[in-house]
């Protein structure tokens, strides 16, 4: 059960902070290296991380959430580049929604290791 609920709470939290609560400056300056809008989008997942896994692992919640937003950071950075570099976009080219399925797939995969680390 520790197993489902920390994982439908990374679920929900990547939810939220990937979509609704992602801002321009952080989707826009995603694929620029040490961009305080990449960096800051990362930082919110590893918050949220940190506040998933603090009930149950207190002090390897801290750890664990900056994992995740170092993890994070560079998945999203890979993915910009390689839509930008075969000019990949949503509305032309199907290549486009492969690449997004393979960075939500790859931050999922992150979330069963950091699962495994603590259980």
């Amino acid at each position: 059960m520790i197993i489902l609920t920390l994982f439908t709470l990374l679920i929900l939290k990547h939810f939220i902070i990937d979509f609704p609560a992602q801002t321009p400056y952080q989707w826009m300056n995603k694929g620029t290296y040490g961009h305080p809008g990449g960096i800051l989008h990362a930082g919110l997942h590893g918050f949220g991380t940190v506040l998933c896994f603090v009930w149950w692992a207190p002090f390897a919640s801290i750890i664990l959430g900056i994992m995740d937003m170092l993890i994070h950071y560079h998945i999203d950075w890979a993915k910009m580049n390689i839509n930008k570099k075969y000019g990949w976009k949503a509305d032309t080219h199907p290549e486009f929604w492969t690449a997004l399925g393979l960075d939500q797939l790859a931050h999922y995969l992150t979330y069963v290791g950091l699962i495994a680390l603590v259980v």
